[in-house]
C-alpha cells in the first residue's frame, strides 16, 4: 500500500478537477482485482490536505489501461463530472500520448483509420482494414518525433477512443509497443509496464472557461529518459 504524499503526483488542481501523473500498474478505479485504485489515492489525499470529514466527491472522468502511465482527469464536483463527460463526448479534451515502439515506421507520419473489435474473453481488440459485425472505426495520426537504438518514439494524436486503440493500431502495421506482449512485443518489461504514455491533455476549465493545458513527465526509466 502506498502513502499518498510521496507517490502520487499532481498536475493541476483547483476546487473541480484534479488532474494527475498516473504510474503503470495503478488502476484507474476499481475492478475486478480488488487493488486500491488510483480514484481512492486521489480521494485521500484531498481528505487529508484539505481536512475534509465524511466521504469525499470524486469523479472519474475517463481511464487509461493499467499499463500505461500518464495524464488523467478526475472531477471534485457533480457538476464539474457532468461537465467533463460531455466534453469527452464531444470530443472537446484533446489527449496526446507518446509510444515508444519497435524498429522505424516507414511513414515519419501518417493517419491509420482500422475497424477494432473488442474480445471482452481475453480483453483485447482485433484489427480489421473493413467494417465488420461488432466493429467501431478507429482514427489515430502519429508522428516520429524521435529515433533511439532499435525503438522510435511516436507522437499519437487520438480522433476515436477506443479500447486499447493505440496499442492494437501499432501493432496492426508491425509497430507494437515496447514491453505489450498482448500485442505482439516479444518481451515485457521487468515491471510490467507497456511504453505507452498519456503526454498531454488540453481542454477549456469546464467552469472558470480557462485554457487548461497539462503534461506529464514520463516515468523516470532508461527508454523514457533517452526520450527526453
Amino acid at each position: 500500500m502506498h502513502s499518498n504524499k510521496e507517490n502520487l503526483q499532481v498536475l493541476f488542481e483547483d476546487n473541480h478537477i484534479i488532474i494527475v501523473n498516473k504510474r503503470s500498474g495503478d488502476i484507474s478505479q476499481g475492478d475486478k482485482t480488488g487493488d486500491k485504485p488510483l480514484s481512492d489515492v486521489v480521494k485521500n489525499y484531498i481528505k487529508e490536505k484539505y481536512n475534509k470529514p465524511g466521504d469525499v466527491f470524486l469523479g472519474v472522468v475517463h481511464r487509461l489501461d493499467r499499463p500505461t502511465s500518464g495524464v488523467i482527469i478526475f472531477a471534485r464536483t457533480s457538476k464539474s463530472l457532468e461537465r467533463l463527460n460531455k466534453m469527452l463526448r464531444d470530443k472537446k479534451i484533446n489527449k496526446t500520448y507518446w509510444a515508444v515502439v519497435k524498429d522505424y515506421p516507414k511513414k515519419e507520419k501518417d493517419t491509420l483509420i482500422n475497424f477494432l473489435k473488442k474480445n471482452p474473453k481475453n480483453n483485447k481488440s482485433s484489427v480489421f482494414e473493413k467494417e465488420t459485425e461488432g466493429s467501431k472505426k478507429a482514427v489515430l495520426h502519429y508522428q516520429l518525433i524521435k529515433k533511439l537504438d532499435n525503438y522510435s518514439l511516436l507522437e499519437i494524436d487520438l480522433e476515436t477512443g477506443r479500447h486499447h486503440q493505440i496499442r492494437a493500431q501499432l501493432a496492426a502495421i508491425g509497430f507494437p509497443i515496447k514491453g505489450d506482449l498482448k500485442y505482439g512485443f516479444n518481451r515485457s518489461n521487468k515491471d510490467g509496464s507497456i511504453h505507452l504514455h498519456a503526454r498531454k491533455i488540453e481542454f477549456i476549465h469546464p467552469v472558470s472557461k480557462e485554457n487548461i493545458s497539462v503534461t506529464a513527465p514520463v516515468p523516470d526509466e532508461v527508454i523514457w529518459n533517452a526520450c527526453n
